[in-house]
């Protein structure tokens, strides 16, 4: 197999279509499925699922396009070193749940390794595609949480897909609200508090179930829910609906001032937030030092 085909690989995976990933790359649509089955009789596996919507990576595929993307990636270098006669630069993903903390990280790892030519890459997203970020190599570490309720079934992906969690800290549930929110001036809240309010909550996807969420004690049930994919637009709704989220606690008053306040849960839970990794994979010069900067924000939270 080509490096060619494997970029053609890896395109229609992205596009999730074998008709959009044609037009993107000005091939016909044959062609592009005569090359994918070559690449899958060499490789000796199936790398696609097909349906009337369009593909899906099988687990055998996610594999393959781990090592593909890696292979890519390697020739961009190669090519930009010694084909344009320019010096490599620098990749660094993170792939991470919604936290100003991982954005905080980021801003440090940029400052101290932002060259010329760089490619870094911070990833919010749903906890499911932290893990396969991570696993396809897309990402150098992922950021996500353990608690009592999801630890069983996060730590058995984590096994399936060879990856390890490393804790960096444990935070108490905190309630964000807005800072005239009518529940503002209690020193603790419980969930019952919380009932007249809507929850707001990231969406999962396909992965839609608590031991997914990125907010603790969302089994608890609740007759108000909203779901959104972006940070800001909760922080948005918490301001314009009284609504409300839980999380870790920590957070930069510098990105909304006093507009947004943490009030602790009084619940008996805990979330150990820190970074995976792959079983076997040292991490790289850039994920020590970002992993350094979270965990000197965290400490001084």
């Amino acid at each position: 197999m080509t490096a060619q085909q494997l970029k053609y690989v890896i395109a229609a995976a992205e596009a999730g279509s074998i008709t959009e990933a044609a037009k993107a790359l000005y091939l016909s649509q044959p062609s592009l499925s005569e090359a994918i089955r070559e690449v899958e009789r060499e490789a000796g596996i199936t790398i696609f699922t097909r349906c009337r919507t369009g593909i899906a990576p099988t687990r055998e595929g996610m594999e393959f396009l781990g090592y593909a993307r890696q292979v890519v990636q390697q020739m961009q270098l190669l090519e930009a070193r010694y084909m344009n006669k320019a010096p490599a630069g620098r990749r660094f993903c993170v792939s991470t749940q919604h936290y100003t903390f991982t954005a905080n990280a980021f801003v440090e790892m940029v400052r101290r390794f932002g060259e010329d030519k760089y490619e870094f890459i911070l990833n919010e997203t749903a906890t499911h595609r932290i893990i396969e970020d991570v696993r396809n190599r897309f990402a150098d570490v992922g950021v996500l949480y353990l608690s009592r309720d999801n630890e069983s079934v996060i730590r058995r992906a984590l096994d399936e897909n060879g990856l390890v969690f490393t804790e960096l800290y444990v935070a108490k549930p905190h309630v964000f609200i807005r800072r005239d929110h009518p529940l503002a001036g209690r020193e603790r809240l419980r969930l019952a508090d919380l009932a007249p309010y809507p929850r707001l909550s990231f969406i999962q996807g396909s992965y839609e179930s608590a031991y997914y969420a990125e907010e603790p004690l969302s089994r608890a049930p609740v007759s108000r829910s909203i779901r959104l994919s972006d940070r800001a637009a909760i922080v948005n709704l918490m301001i314009g609906l009284n609504g409300y989220t839980v999380s870790s606690g920590v957070y930069a008053r510098w990105l909304h001032g006093e507009e947004i306040i943490a009030v602790p849960l009084d619940e008996p839970e805990e979330m150990r937030i820190g970074y995976i990794a792959g079983r076997d994979a040292p991490l790289s010069e850039l994920a020590q030092v970002y992993v350094q900067a979270l965990c000197d924000y965290l400490k001084d939270a």
